[in-house]
């Protein structure tokens, strides 16, 4: 039994311009199980792909007739439906031909006349891309809410941060989202996304350093071709949705005039056409640098500055949010366990305390790598908590550390005794006010201590 009979109704589109061809390859298509539309012109084509949403293309290069020869409908149809799966199909076929048909973004291509054993031989192949496809999607679709459209934790920056976003997100004001690298800006982003009246539209994130200003024209606003073919650009994809610029102060001083003019007239003509296009997009912005210093500079326009800054949100650092660390790795830890297909692991408390007390300068990321870093390394059974030996070397180096050959016993070894131990309690109570926030209270129950007593220890070390 073929991996096509095993998937619900294929739908197939065969685009030709000979019908007997047509008629053939339908009725064959038809009796392995496939659901099968036909086209015989270019206009055609590109229609049943929106109509019909076929899983796979059967396109004819040369198409007598029609304005698009059947690169220009392959390009046409992954414009509008991306995931298809095109096989080009030619009875003048060339290396050259097959070789443009592939850049372009076909899956195959086959030759006339066809060996109806190769053409089953290329849809089973096809309906398996297809399958993990899907499964990838659906994949990246679980992970994506799991992971990245919902803020993690319960302190009171995170509190205020979600009654901020729950504020603006219903709202159509730009954002300029601040804080630095790592921090969890487009998490921010996303959310404001989420909540607002286009959640259902596109979100449309651009990478401000990938911009290119010999092209920029073209990549922001589209292009129409002379034979008739469109391309759409960042702002039309985005159109009706959200469009995030991320890290804008690395848009090259060019580029962002033409953005400071599109905000402006908040309408535009592609690259080439004569049409003007309505925009409606919402415009959010983040950025890790210090944009006002940037303008004062002259590396950021200041009219551009401001209509970013119409509604700014600072996204705080894990340093300023140190008691979320414990809820944002256990998030992490039940992320990786559904992306490995594994059982869900935990952190023994030294583990936790540990990952508590270290600075993590690059934020909620580096905390996400750590975790799965250990998971990687850990080599306990699955349900044992993860131990302290499988923390990351710049983790397991900050602070206090009490292990054999350890880099704290190095540096406390050739101190004498008195030295070695007060040492020793300054950095451990520093780190155990830390995990807690700076709770005298709770650090005095975690380390057995009456509170008057911790706080003149405390007090004794210069730690308050």
């Amino acid at each position: 039994m073929s991996l096509a009979s095993l998937i619900t109704k294929p739908r197939i589109l065969i685009v030709d311009d000979e019908r007997d061809i047509r008629l053939s390859l339908s009725g064959l298509l038809e009796d392995e199980g496939y659901e099968v539309f036909e086209a015989g012109n270019d206009e055609d084509a590109i229609a049943k792909v929106e109509q019909d949403q076929p899983d796979i293309v059967l396109q004819d290069i040369w198409l007598e007739g029609s304005k698009r020869d059947g690169i220009g409908v392959l390009e046409a149809t992954l414009a509008t439906k991306p995931d298809t799966t095109v096989i080009m199909m030619s009875g003048h076929g060339t290396i050259e031909t097959a070789v443009k048909a592939i850049q372009t973004g076909a899956y195959d291509f086959i030759e006339k006349p066809f060996n109806i054993d190769r053409i089953y031989h290329l849809l089973d192949r096809a309906q398996e891309n297809l399958k993990l496809k899907r499964e990838n999607a659906a994949l990246r679709a679980r992970l994506q809410a799991a992971d990245v459209t919902e803020l993690q934790g319960g302190s009171p920056q995170i509190e205020a941060l979600r009654n901020t976003i729950s504020r603006v997100g219903p709202s159509a004001s730009r954002v300029l989202i601040t804080g630095p690298a790592g921090s969890g800006k487009e998490v921010v982003a996303r959310a404001i996304h989420a909540q607002s009246g286009r959640a259902d539209r596109p979100f449309v994130v651009v990478n401000c350093a990938t911009l290119h200003p010999e092209r920029i024209e073209q990549e922001l606003f589209g292009e129409d071709f002379p034979d008739g073919r469109s391309k759409a650009g960042i702002f039309e994809t985005a159109n009706g949705g959200t469009l995030l610029l991320d890290e804008v102060a690395d848009m090259p001083i060019n580029t962002q005039g033409k953005i400071v003019r599109m905000l402006q007239d908040l309408s535009f003509t592609r690259v080439g056409g004569t049409q003007r296009i309505e925009l409606d997009v919402r415009v959010l912005a983040t950025t890790q640098n210090d944009l006002e210093g940037l303008v004062r500079s002259g590396e950021f326009r200041e009219d551009l500055y401001y209509r970013l800054r119409v509604f700014p949100v600072h996204v705080p650092g894990l340093a300023e949010r140190s008691e979320d660390i414990a809820m944002l790795a256990d998030h992490f830890l039940a992320y990786f366990a559904q992306v490995n297909g594994q059982p869900k692991r935990s952190l023994d408390e030294a583990t936790n305390a540990a990952l508590t007390t270290y600075a993590w300068p690059g934020n909620v990321r580096q905390l996400r790598n750590a975790i799965e870093w250990m998971l990687i390394m850990d080599t306990g059974e699955s349900d044992e908590p993860v131990g302290l030996d499988a923390l990351p070397p710049e983790v397991s180096g900050e602070g206090p550390s009490v292990g054999s050959g350890s880099a704290g016993v190095s540096s406390l070894i050739a101190l004498p005794l008195r030295e070695a131990r007060e040492a020793f309690e300054r950095a451990y109570l520093e780190a155990q006010v830390k995990r807690f926030n700076g709770n005298v209270t709770k650090t005095a129950q975690f380390v057995g201590m009456e509170r008057s007593a911790l706080h003149r220890k405390l007090k004794s070390l210069n730690i308050v």
